[in-house]
């Protein structure tokens, strides 16, 4: 019960954390002008992944997309690519873990494949809040940056006018929703231990013997072994020799014969 439990707040807080990705980069509100020391403007300006936006104060807003790929920054370029590999790795994980989920039954499916999709999800979400995470980090870096850069200039007096971006809401979407993203994919992997069946975690091999126990017994020694019983030569014609009065066996010479 308790794994079907980790399962589903893992797949529930997975999909809070896809779906906060989702909305985080279709935000426009990644950079906002910072109002610090002119609070009072007639023009607010604020840029997403996407387009930049100007807002006025008579409440008319006006975004223009960008036009261009290769005329944005590396950085800014590599933070579009995260996110979208954050997404697509993520809604790749909810799709499995549907088919995952203990308490549905799809066929004869059985615990094993469904822990094994369990973990195959858990590792795309961990992924996913990653890449996410890692994306509005090195966006909250370039406006750190430049934040400081603009400030040094404005204070020796380089350029007198210089808008400087702040953090935008759109980053601590980003931040919260790679975090459930990750939370949901340790919660997912810690699932798929206790979906494997207690059988084939301790699953021993026992090996037999094919053949039959043969004995082999030992006995006095008999001489090379391939001499033939003195017995089993005797055929007809085959007369023992006679023997010696020393014991010797005395054969016929070839003048008997003559």
């Amino acid at each position: 019960m308790s794994t079907t439990i980790c399962q589903v707040m893992g797949f529930l807080v997975s999909l809070l954390g896809v779906g906060g990705s989702i909305m985080a980069t279709a935000m426009d509100t990644w950079s906002t002008q910072d109002l610090y020391d002119n609070p009072v403007t007639a023009v607010f300006q604020y840029q997403g992944l996407w387009r930049s936006c100007v807002r006025q104060s008579s409440g008319f807003t006006e975004c223009r997309p960008y036009f261009t790929i290769l005329g944005l920054p590396a950085m800014f370029q590599a933070v579009r690519a995260l996110m979208i590999v954050g997404i697509v790795l993520g809604i790749l994980g909810l799709l499995v873990c549907i088919f995952a989920l203990k308490c549905i039954r799809i066929g004869s499916m059985e615990d094993t494949a469904k822990a094994n999709m369990t973990l195959t999800s858990g590792i795309m979400f961990i992924i996913a809040g990653l890449c996410a995470i890692t994306g509005v980090s090195v966006f909250a870096n370039m406006l750190v940056t430049n934040f400081w850069m603009s400030t040094t200039n404005m204070f020796q007096g380089m350029q007198n006018v210089q808008n400087r971006y702040t953090f935008g809401s759109a980053l601590f979407v980003g931040w919260v929703a790679g975090g459930l993203a990750l939370v949901g994919g340790i919660m997912m992997c810690l699932a798929c231990k206790g979906l494997i069946p207690e059988e084939s975690r301790y699953k021993a091999v026992s090996y037999n013997a094919s053949g039959r126990n043969i004995s082999y017994r030992t006995g006095p020694y008999k001489g090379s072994g391939y001499e033939a019983d003195p017995k089993t030569r005797k055929g007809v014609g085959y007369e023992e020799a006679p023997r010696s009065e020393d014991g010797r066996r005395s054969y016929p010479s070839k003048y008997d014969y003559v």
